[in-house]
């Protein structure tokens, strides 16, 4: 499975950017599709995952202002950032989880989000 992923940029605090992530390849359905953050001097962790029934889950510090969404006839996840903070300045990166018959995660290339204060 390739993850390409789309959408970074710079943006001023309080604005809007939307991540792209689309999976090709693989014979199998993917279950769960993710964002990750890696922020400078930070560990990696776990912004929104979707299941693909559309279940999502979000880390605390981005409920409300963040959506994660599934298009699962393009294999396609989104992530719909809103009312964004320095904070939230890191490198993004696409996630895919296959659980059945074996086990196999995927990670896109990361894309670099930038907010400025």
């Amino acid at each position: 499975v390739q993850l390409q992923a789309s959408g970074g940029g710079l943006v001023q605090a309080g604005g809007s950017l939307r991540l792209s992530c689309a999976a090709s390849g693989g014979s199998f359905s993917i279950n769960y599709m993710g964002w990750y953050r890696r922020a400078p001097g930070k560990q990696r962790e776990l912004v929104a995952a979707i299941t693909s029934g559309s279940i999502p889950n979000y880390t605390d510090s981005v409920k409300g202002r963040f959506t994660i969404s599934r298009d699962n006839a393009r294999n396609t996840v989104y992530l719909q950032m809103s009312s964004l903070k320095p904070e939230d300045t890191a490198v993004y990166y696409c996630n895919a989880r296959i659980d059945s018959p074996i086990f196999q995660m995927y990670w896109g290339q990361g894309t670099l989000v930038t907010v400025s204060s």
